[in-house]
């Protein structure tokens, strides 16, 4: 829990639509809010899968005052109790990674993008040189302008 080791995997059931799991809070002081987010992760070079439980709520002393998670009375709180079940998710792992770094590379592979690429370069080379012609057209007619101003204002002094 925020990055800390705070128990164990104990056991894993894969069911059809969900996989379980049991997991050993090895701390007695750590409280974990209903309102988090869980999601496994594969860290490391590894791949070692950890379970990532990120409070999404901000925690005050009030709350924690004489909580005690074996309780009857802890139902009604905030925290997770003994034996209760928090909802979690699949998180991001090296897998999911490599699928995506492959289909990026076989897109940037493909001959008819890199033409699409060069045109569009060409066409932004192009575009670029007709706006300088442009802004020294405009450039030019200023210049004009302000020594015909300039001769207008101040020949009559």
């Amino acid at each position: 829990m925020r990055g800390i080791g705070i128990g164990y995997v104990n056991k894993i059931q894969v069911k059809y639509n969900y996989v379980l799991i049991k997991v050993n809070i090895s701390m007695p002081s750590v409280l974990i809010p209903k309102n988090s987010l869980v999601e496994t992760t594969q860290t490391g070079l590894l791949n070692d899968t950890v379970i990532d439980i990120t409070p999404l709520q901000n925690i005050t002393t009030q709350d924690i005052k004489n909580m005690n998670v074996f309780a009857k009375s802890c139902a009604k709180s905030i925290f997770v109790c003994h034996y209760d079940y928090i909802k979690g998710e699949r998180g991001l792992n090296y897998d999911d990674l490599v699928r995506a770094a492959t289909r990026i590379s076989q897109r940037l592979d493909d001959p008819i993008l890199f033409n699409l690429v060069n045109i569009l370069l060409q066409n932004t080379i192009y575009i670029s040189n007709e706006f300088i012609e442009l802004t020294d057209s405009i450039v030019d007619t200023a210049v004009l302008i302000y020594d015909y101003l300039y001769r207008i204002f101040f020949s009559q002094m």
